[in-house]
């Protein structure tokens, strides 16, 4: 049921305040109609005996506390959802934004979908293959998982996110399509997106939802709620394999910490409120795979960690919740090698369970062990030889730090337009080793 009213109590930032009606709902959609008839969307946040709470979502710029009419939906707020959203461009909302015209729905959801019950989920299995070496090989993007990118600002996460939008992967006969949502982008991040999907015909299997620096930053509380709501029912309804890539979820939780503070709630850790975990948690477990159910959803979201600290809340609190991280590395990207994959300091806990001969080849395991043991001994002897000096080391010692030297520019480093299958990774990565005495290889 729908109910009007005419006049605010007040106004502060993305809030406006109306007397508590009769039959409100917390989250329920609202409709703000300013005098000149434009209407922005919002919800309602709290509700006590006196004062409703609604956020807008468009901002509150030209909203008159006098003649602004507020209409209560009587209802959470959906997004209109088809299979005809693939190769389409949507604002934060789930609006259309490329010129193509409103799609026909053939659902209409809540976005606040549930995370997946534990009892329905089915364990994750098999690989998605990226085309990138360090994550195929070594920290293999396993079907419904959420494996985040832990990345520090000035470092090119968003080339990482678009070869992964690129070069994925599934089978040929597999219905795969990628939900991305960006928030909190330059103009010209989102740009550098769209063309690198039209140029490389990628847009085809591709949903965008983008919401952007010069956006209402309010709008970032819905976008990575609207992009899982249109995964889950490409995955759920109609049986894809779905890739949800979120970045920058730092730009969504400082959206989420500047309404926390308007709302006058205590913070916690650097500001942010109490419950960034359980609204982090809310998002990610919507990732995952449910028994009888054809699609799946695999989760990748980004985020950049403020002043490199990861033990900051955004990145701390994401790996209690996610299966593994993958670290960006400043060091590897001041020489040179992209992407930046600091594979030491990464990891994907449900590698494991989707590679071997089943999935990827039978010595898939034992090589990315070797990989490892290997490379982390060069860190001992690069430490080493800068007291000692390089021609001081011994000849078995060069020879580590000649597997190094090879792993990160042939390895690491490749090129935007080199995609690898999962074969020549593998191959590659035996190549390389090689370098070493067969007595070293003690993994194989």
């Amino acid at each position: 049921m729908k109910i009007q009213y005419i006049g605010l109590e007040g106004i502060n930032g993305p809030l406006v305040f109306l007397k508590t009606p009769k039959d409100v709902s917390f989250d329920e959609e609202v409709q703000i109609i300013l005098p000149n008839n434009e209407t922005r969307l919002g919800n309602v946040i709290t509700v006590d005996e006196d004062i409703t709470t609604i956020q807008v979502y468009e901002g509150t710029n030209g909203i008159s506390t006098n003649s602004t009419k507020t209409m209560l939906k009587g209802k959470p707020l959906t997004v209109s959802l088809s299979e005809e959203m693939l190769g389409r461009i949507f604002d934060g909302t789930g609006k259309p934004i490329d010129g193509l015209g409103e799609i026909v729905p053939e659902v209409e959801r809540s976005i606040n979908g549930a995370s997946i019950n534990p009892i329905s989920r089915e364990y994750p299995r098999n690989y998605i293959e990226t085309g990138i070496s360090s994550i195929d090989g070594l920290l293999t993007l396993i079907r419904g998982q959420k494996l985040p990118i832990f990345s520090g600002s000035g470092i090119n996460h968003n080339e990482l996110a678009n070869r992964i939008i690129t070069g994925s992967n599934i089978k040929e006969d597999e219905k795969f399509a990628i939900c991305f949502g960006l928030m909190g982008a330059e103009y010209e991040t989102a740009e550098y997106f769209k063309k690198s999907f039209y140029e490389t015909g990628s847009l085809s299997k591709v949903v965008m939802f983008q919401n952007l620096s010069n956006d209402p930053s309010i709008e970032r509380i819905l976008t990575p709620k609207v992009t899982l709501t249109c995964a889950e029912y490409l995955a759920f309804d109609l049986g894809y394999n779905v890739l949800v890539i979120l970045t920058d979820m730092t730009a969504y939780a400082e959206s989420l910490r500047e309404i926390s503070t308007l709302k006058g709630e205590i913070p916690s850790r650097k500001g942010y409120p109490g419950y960034l975990y359980s609204d982090f948690a809310s998002i990610y477990e919507r990732a995952g795979i449910v028994k009888g159910k054809e699609g799946s959803i695999t989760e990748i979201p980004i985020l950049t960690m403020p002043n490199d600290d990861i033990s900051h809340p955004i990145p701390d609190l994401t790996g209690y919740i996610t299966e593994g991280q993958i670290v960006l590395s400043r060091d590897l990207q001041g020489r040179g090698i992209q992407p930046p994959i600091d594979i030491l300091n990464s990891l994907s806990r449900l590698m494991k369970d989707g590679i071997g001969e089943k999935y990827t080849r039978k010595d898939h395991s034992k090589i990315a062990d070797q990989i490892f043991a290997s490379y982390s001994k060069v860190q001992d002897i690069r430490a080493l030889a800068k007291v000692l000096g390089e021609s001081d080391l011994e000849d078995l010692d060069k020879k580590y730090l000649e597997f190094g030297n090879e792993f990160e520019s042939q390895f690491l480093n490749q090129d935007v337009a080199k995609r690898r299958s999962i074969n020549e990774t593998l191959d590659l990565a035996l190549e390389i080793l090689n370098i070493l005495p067969n007595e070293e290889l003690t993994k194989l």
